[in-house]
């Protein structure tokens, strides 16, 4: 496996993204279909491993922790806090976005416990809190690293003006945002401002939560509970006319000798050195054929056509619904 870095991390050029392992896209696999993934990921050669305390509620922290705990110094581990599920007066856990210092610290020492460390090696802000001040949040981060909790930070779906007020605090390793050939905020500002820090950027969703496989025809048949069914982009509105693009794509991917999901992956690898895409899947085969990506060396005007073809001008649809478009701190192109 090609590798990148991520401050003194040297990582595997494609992460593993854990989140759908037992979040977000319907019912989540089996924990025995969950452990093959992640089993066959560090036997393939990834060597970062991203989690949240938000994923499952903790219940993916905890498959990722007992999966690879006996494998620990093999790989980069990273998680977030600050976003965390919170069980209400009626019992029920929901998602809340909480960067107190003191809300932050419960969130690493709960998610040590769940992974089975005594260390995370970086650990991101999941989102702002706007709420709380940047300077504070990433402030009692860098006192999770003075006590060992915490090698390294990051910052997630952060604006460039954020990404440079943490900075001025603690420096920060890596910043995590959707990024991929249909969503191309980053390259509004964050990127630069990334470069001009010496932060590494981590793309997640990078084959746009499926859309790049080519193998997403159907929105109707998603489950209810996707996160998927309320975003525009997959709309009745809007997917039809997204699927249309897909038809080029596909064409240039076989042109390519490579499959659609490995065109994209390989779009993004080739937009910087310091770029590391983290593709989530629940299927050995689609993980085998994403790493593959890493090893593909296309023509320069092949990964200029793909570019071409979806990009913010051709794709309908903004990222996010409006509620969640206030919940993230990144400069947006219009939808």
């Amino acid at each position: 496996m090609h590798t990148r870095r991520i401050a003194n991390f040297e990582v595997s050029a494609i992460g593993l993204g854990c989140m759908n392992l037992s979040h977000a896209y319907g019912v989540p696999p089996s924990p025995e279909q969950g452990e093959r993934v992640l089993l066959a990921a560090l036997d393939a050669g990834v060597t970062l491993f991203d989690t949240a305390a938000l994923y499952g509620f903790g219940a993916n922290e905890e498959l990722v922790g007992r999966v690879l705990k006996k494998h620990r110094q093999q790989f980069t581990l990273c998680s977030k806090g600050g976003m965390a599920g919170v069980k209400g007066e009626d019992g029920v856990m929901r998602r809340v976005i909480d960067g107190r210092p003191a809300t932050l610290r419960r969130n690493c020492e709960d998610s040590l416990r769940r992974l089975g460390t005594d260390v995370i090696d970086l650990y991101y802000l999941h989102r702002w809190d706007k709420k709380v001040p940047i300077e504070d949040s990433v402030g009692e981060m860098s006192r999770l690293i003075e006590d060992g909790k915490v090698r390294a930070l990051g910052l997630s779906e952060v604006s460039a003006g954020t990404l440079r007020k943490a900075a001025a605090v603690h420096p920060i390793a890596a910043v995590q945002t959707e990024y991929s050939l249909w969503t191309r905020n980053p390259e509004i500002a964050v990127l630069a401002a990334c470069r001009e820090l010496g932060t590494a950027f981590v793309a997640f969703s990078p084959l746009a939560r499926a859309y790049l496989t080519g193998r997403l025809t159907d929105v109707a048949a998603l489950d209810a509970k996707d996160i998927r069914r309320p975003m525009p982009r997959f709309s009745a509105e809007h997917y039809p006319r997204n699927l249309a693009l897909l038809s080029g794509f596909e064409a240039l991917a076989q042109e390519a000798g490579c499959t659609p999901a490995q065109l994209a992956l390989a779009w993004l690898l080739a937009q910087g050195e310091d770029i590391i895409p983290i593709p989530g899947t629940t299927s050995v085969d689609h993980l085998h054929e994403d790493l593959a990506a890493a090893d593909l060396k296309l023509p320069a005007d092949v990964i200029a056509r793909a570019g071409d073809l979806i990009n913010q001008r051709t794709v309908s649809g903004p990222r996010y619904p409006a509620q969640a478009t206030q919940e993230v701190d990144t400069e947006e192109f219009p939808g």
